[in-house]
């Protein structure tokens, strides 16, 4: 191997160049103003303790699609990742597709709200949301559309309650947690669960944001910030970093026995495809989802791997299953140009092929 070539006077004047572009980057980043969350005008539909549904203005045009979808979000982030900004929106994608479109914000679990388990949340919050939706549209059925764990909570929502999804939409869906290239999984299941809960209560979102980053420490929290400096000079690029910054830290608390029972039954026991999971009273199969499905995954994603979302297929109940590869990473499917070409125009094409027309 041949040595490197490094001169003196090459390796000063790189050095004062970043000093250079640090020094002018900071300039700009003084006249930072506040980081929105969440760009698209919505409306309070109701609300209940944490729980917000959320309502989207839909564009001027007349909304086509007279069947609604839900986004379901993850309870460990916040779901403006959804609609970050004007020209990477998810929500935004969905509008312009045809779609009415409502938003479940679990909001920040406090001490109040220790012992609020996933039935709870699932037969509880997401129930009644769905509810007050297919009251408002005098509806039997409406769509969901599940994001990540938020998508788990879909699959067993729609396994209890198929009644009231008239199509399934699940993304970056953890099904099978225990695939051999699950990293995070490998982790999570030393975890002495009741340990961290009886002894913390509710367990502290830095705590488990710090996971996250760790499962790529150079990338998410050293080269990351290194690449910054080269962005300093373009007071939009910096907007768009401090944006996506702000979401990856505002990581809400998780109620204690909602984490014992998902980390226990989910990540631990894979009961999702292995059998014996309920919810509450009532026992999830995923026999009974029984509604058309669409399964969107990323083949790059190092939090859910392809793997893990694709062991859907072959395990529900309806013959109508459609899946969808996405070529990027589990923030990149919301987020980057590709993914609002792409993603929510199959959505809006996927559900206006299977709406039939309402009376």
């Amino acid at each position: 191997m041949s040595p490197i070539d490094l001169r003196p006077d090459q390796v000063l004047e790189e050095l004062s160049g970043f000093g250079r572009k640090l020094s002018h980057g900071m300039q700009n980043l003084m006249t930072v103003g506040d980081i929105p969350t969440g760009v698209t005008p919505k409306e309070i539909i109701h609300q209940e303790d944490k729980m917000v549904l959320y309502r989207f203005q839909p564009p001027a045009s007349k909304v086509q699609n007279p069947v609604p979808v839900l986004i379901v979000y993850a309870l460990v982030n916040r779901p403006y990742m959804t609609d970050l900004q004007e020209n990477r929106s998810t929500v935004r994608g969905l509008l312009d597709a045809g779609l009415d479109v409502y938003l479940i914000d679990w909001g920040y679990p406090d001490r109040a709200d220790r012992y609020l388990t996933l039935d709870d949340y699932i037969n509880g919050y997401l129930d009644r949301a769905v509810d007050v939706i297919r009251k408002r549209h005098r509806l039997q059925a409406i769509n969901v559309l599940g994001i990540c764990q938020g998508g788990t909570f879909s699959l067993c929502y729609a396994a209890m309650h198929p009644d009231k999804v008239a199509n399934l939409v699940t993304m970056v869906t953890p099904v099978d947690f225990h695939t051999p290239d699950n990293l995070l999984s490998k982790w999570v299941r030393h975890i002495d669960a009741d340990l961290v809960v009886d002894t913390l209560g509710n367990v502290p979102g830095e705590m488990l944001n710090w996971t996250f980053l760790t499962l790529k420490p150079w990338r998410l929290m050293g080269q990351k910030y290194l690449d910054m400096v080269e962005m300093l000079d373009d007071p939009k690029q910096i907007d768009n970093f401090l944006r996506m910054e702000k979401w990856i830290f505002d990581s809400p608390d998780q109620a204690g026995e909602a984490y014992r029972q998902f980390i226990k039954d989910f990540y631990q026991q894979n009961r999702l495809i292995e059998g014996g999971l309920k919810i509450g009273e009532r026992e999830v199969d995923l026999r009974n989802v029984s509604m058309p499905v669409l399964n969107i995954y990323a083949t790059e994603d190092h939090l859910v791997p392809p793997a893990a979302s694709r062991a859907l297929k072959g395990r529900l109940g309806t013959q109508d299953y459609t899946e969808q590869a996405f070529k990027g990473g589990h923030i990149g499917i919301y987020v980057s140009g590709r993914a609002q070409k792409e993603v929510p125009p199959a959505i809006g094409r996927w559900i206006d092929e299977r709406t039939y027309p309402i009376d």
